[in-house]
């Protein structure tokens, strides 16, 4: 029986890939994923589901991986950063989708409760006399619907107490004849689709302001990147590892306070020589940083939110890759990162 299960079909080939590397390197090492497990620090049950394609391993699994099986890391976290922006791109696809689908279905649940078809209006007089048609005995005309040759539709006669008084052919009227009871049940499908209606509305809202950081998009920073909160507010609300939020993580470094990982995106991109820089951003904590990757001693990259700067270089030889430390943005957008190459070259993000 093989070791491994088949990678799941709709995973990115970038994200397949990355995964299957894990896989040799834990093989080659001769490791079970409890001995895995112990060694690196991180749970059997989240080696598992990275192993499996299920979840993106967070960068500090992927060194310690490398570690226990003596792996170059930097050559295995390049392959991590690609696997992390086809993971990211994957998501917003995902997200954007079911958003679609969430809206599509208010929609679809709000459109049972349009107005009422209009009735028609009462049938005309006869042409002969302006006398209305008459009706068979003890029958009662349907309201809004046309009969055949001018004669009002009806429904057959219901059971009425007796009429001593009533004569035949003259136009008089029995007591009234209450209208049929209503389908069984009618009312609950309307209540039913009201009810499913308001709570698809209310999902509509919830992403909106999930996806607004809860202002609707109405109001701007006042105060520069270094003083915006993050969306997901204290930190009393914050995820199991994550240790600041908005200006707390301002000039920190984002590994150490739990905001990369699974939590980081790459908002903004941009090559410079051949270095690639970058803007990083995590919602969860509500900061950016700038990274370099492929550079050299001596290149540096440096982040700036409103008047808010870090910076970080590469200073020891054979490492290729710098972070600044991390500035409180309200959104991405917020952040710009530039870098300045050894060589004197210079480049920034849009």
């Amino acid at each position: 029986m093989p070791r491994w299960k088949a990678l799941p079909d709709e995973l990115d080939p970038q994200v397949k890939e990355f995964a299957t590397q894990l896989r040799r390197l834990v093989d080659r090492g001769g490791l079970s994923v409890a001995a895995l497990s112990d060694r690196t620090g991180y749970a059997r049950t989240s080696w598992e589901r990275y192993l499996n394609g299920r979840l993106l391993a967070p960068k500090g699994a992927v060194v310690a991986l490398a570690e226990v099986t003596g792996t170059d890391p930097v050559h295995l976290t390049t392959m991590w950063e690609l696997a992390e922006r086809a993971w990211s791109r994957s998501e917003m696809r995902h997200d954007m989708t079911m958003e679609a689908i969430r809206i599509s279905q208010a929609r679809a649940a709000l459109g049972e409760f349009g107005a009422p078809p209009a009735t028609s209006a009462p049938a005309a007089a006869t042409a002969g006399g302006g006398k209305a048609p008459r009706r068979a005995a003890g029958s009662v005309a349907m309201p809004g619907i046309a009969g055949p040759a001018g004669v009002s539709p009806t429904i057959p006669p219901q059971p009425t107490a007796p009429d001593a008084n009533r004569r035949e052919g003259t136009g008089s009227r029995g007591p009234a004849v209450p209208p049929p009871p209503a389908a069984p049940g009618g009312g609950r499908r309307r209540l039913t689709m009201f009810l499913a209606g308001v709570v698809g509305v209310v999902v509509v809202i919830a992403a909106v302001l999930f996806l607004t950081g809860g202002d609707g998009g109405g109001k701007k920073n006042q105060g520069g990147g270094a003083s915006a909160t993050p969306s997901t507010g204290t930190s009393g609300h914050l995820p199991a590892g994550v240790r600041c939020a908005g200006a707390g993580c301002t000039g920190k470094d984002a590994e150490a306070m739990g905001c990369s990982g699974d939590l980081v995106t790459t908002a903004k991109t941009v090559t410079v020589g051949a270095t690639t820089l970058e803007v990083r951003y995590s919602r969860t904590c509500g900061a950016a940083w700038g990274r370099i990757t492929g550079a050299a001693q001596g290149d540096s990259v440096r982040v700036t939110a409103g008047t808010t700067t870090e910076r970080g270089s590469i200073t020891a030889t054979g490492d290729s890759i710098a972070y600044t430390p991390m500035v409180a943005v309200r959104d991405a957008a917020a952040a710009k990162a530039c870098a300045t190459l050894a060589s004197g070259q210079q480049g920034c993000t849009a």
